[in-house]
């Protein structure tokens, strides 16, 4: 390493944001990324451990130490080739990755780990400001197409792999805009859509087609399921036109909350929320447009999803905003001999915490309470946790004497997705594992491949809800397995 002695020297630095009363007035990113030399100083940190664990903490294994050593020596444009080796889109996990590769950190056993996530970051700002990111189109066509159902990571990741192995790819999605998830799951204040539009005219120019407002193969969808769609197109039409078809259409059913007054007016799934203000932000009119604005928010769920509720709730001027979460209180420090190098249970507070929410755990909902259809309140009640004697599973019980009343007039649910759209799956005939996902394996022969004859899947559709990161590293071994099968073998990294 650049440093051998750096961890020793170097303390930890995280990269800084825009004060709080500041940013809740946009919709704009926030962070202040690293400067050089601070990024200099973080890869001196990264120490020559012999058994980097970081790499396989990372889904799409990262060669960390490398890039770390070659930023600690101001080799940048050999960093970001590095970076890209391994990830297509490093400026998406750079910014919205949990960063399971710093849990996995071995200086993170005793102290704080490298801050790989802002070295990351750091690199692929810098290489797209220097103009090192350029498409690179395949020398030679092989005459083969190939349609990806879906452009979230997982599809935008396997199309950029497949057209640069010299495929005809075509890119569909039912929504107006390119980007899945990443364009309307994820506010802008976290991830500019700048970058998703960057990245699309790459592979547009690498060969990539996109087409918008499709839908494939889907009837009605379920209550919050976006579908901007003009055009329809059937699977079997699909499967005519192409020599293979990859799925990679998320996982999107959102899971609901069956207790009473959930038809109430001012109960939304967090997708029917997140995404309407991201349109607003590109500039789109929303019909009767879901507002907080002066209304008293609770948000049910402690994940990510529900932390962008939080800070999107913030920026329309909530006037208080309560997200509740049914499990324990996590504790604030991991127990690092128990869990390293394994992601831990630990409190984890956002950036959208630190505008202004309170938080409660170990709270179940039992009614929702209005009037005139309209929502006014909720009941919530305390619970507590106890391992079954008999099977060793959690189990759930209600405290007595902790119901209560609370004001409520939007309710957002962010407890995560159950499943894929099934009527895409249907349509398709592709066989559903037990939680509802397209069934196919990824190791031995036949990997990503699905029941149906030259029809694979990838990323949520066929993991369940995930990590982008976990979405890309999908998409990049799935291209590998559709240029294998149709050309026999493939020179693609898996």
């Amino acid at each position: 390493m650049g440093k051998p002695t750096g961890f020793m020297e170097f303390a930890r630095q995280e990269e800084s944001y825009e004060a709080p009363e500041s940013r809740k007035k946009h919709y704009k990113e926030f962070i202040i990324p690293l400067t050089d030399e601070q990024a200099k100083i973080q890869g001196a940190r990264c120490m020559d451990c012999g058994i980097p664990f970081c790499n396989n903490g990372c889904p799409v294994n990262n060669i960390i130490p490398d890039w770390n050593d070659l930023v600690y020596k101001g080799k940048w444009q050999e960093a970001i080739a590095v970076l890209h080796s391994t990830n297509n889109f490093p400026e998406f996990t750079g910014r919205i990755c949990p960063a399971p590769c710093e849990a996995a950190c071995t200086l993170g056993i005793n102290a704080a780990p490298v801050g790989i996530k802002s070295i990351e970051h750091a690199i692929i700002d810098k290489a797209w400001e220097n103009g090192w990111v350029l498409p690179q189109p395949a020398a030679q066509k092989t005459g083969k197409k190939i349609a990806i159902v879906g452009s979230g990571p997982a599809g935008l990741a396997a199309a950029q792999q497949l057209a640069r192995a010299g495929h005809d790819v075509t890119v569909f999605e039912k929504r107006d805009r390119i980007g899945g998830l990443l364009r309307y799951g994820i506010p802008d204040f976290k991830l500019d859509k700048a970058l998703i539009d960057r990245r699309v005219k790459q592979l547009e120019a690498e060969g990539v087609t996109f087409k918008t407002s499709v839908c494939i193969g889907e009837a009605d969808l379920p209550k919050g399921v976006g579908n901007d769609a003009k055009e329809k197109i059937s699977p079997q039409q699909l499967q005519k036109d192409f020599d293979a078809v990859l799925l990679t259409a998320g996982s999107e059913v959102p899971r609901d909350l069956p207790v009473p007054g959930r038809e109430l007016e001012g109960v939304y799934f967090a997708m029917e929320f997140l995404p309407q203000q991201n349109k607003v932000n590109a500039g789109d009119k929303i019909k009767d447009q879901i507002k907080v604005t002066g209304k008293h928010v609770v948000v049910i769920g402690g994940g990510d999803t529900g932390s962008d509720c939080v800070g999107t709730s913030n920026r329309q001027g909530a006037k208080s905003i309560l997200q509740l979460e049914v499990m324990p209180k996590p504790p604030v420090e991991e127990n690092k001999p128990l869990t390293w190098p394994y992601w831990p249970n630990k409190l984890r507070t956002s950036s959208s915490h630190d505008e202004g929410c309170e938080r409660q755990w170990s709270i179940t909902t039992k009614e929702f309470k209005g009037k005139n259809g309209k929502l006014q309140s909720m009941v919530i009640a305390t619970v507590e946790w106890s391992k079954d004697a008999q099977t060793g599973q959690m189990k759930m019980s209600e405290v007595p004497g902790t119901e209560k009343e609370i004001p409520a007039e939007a309710v957002f649910l962010a407890m995560g997705f159950t499943n894929p759209v099934a009527c895409l799956l249907e349509s398709f005939g592709v066989d559903k594992d037990a939680r509802g996902n397209a069934r196919a394996t990824t190791d031995g022969e036949g990997c990503y491949a699905t029941n149906v004859p030259k029809v694979f899947a990838a990323g949520d559709v066929r993991r369940g809800q995930s990590l982008v990161v976990w979405a890309v590293r999908e998409g990049r071994q799935a291209a590998r397995e559709v240029d294998a099968f149709l050309m026999g073998e493939s020179v693609l990294p898996r």
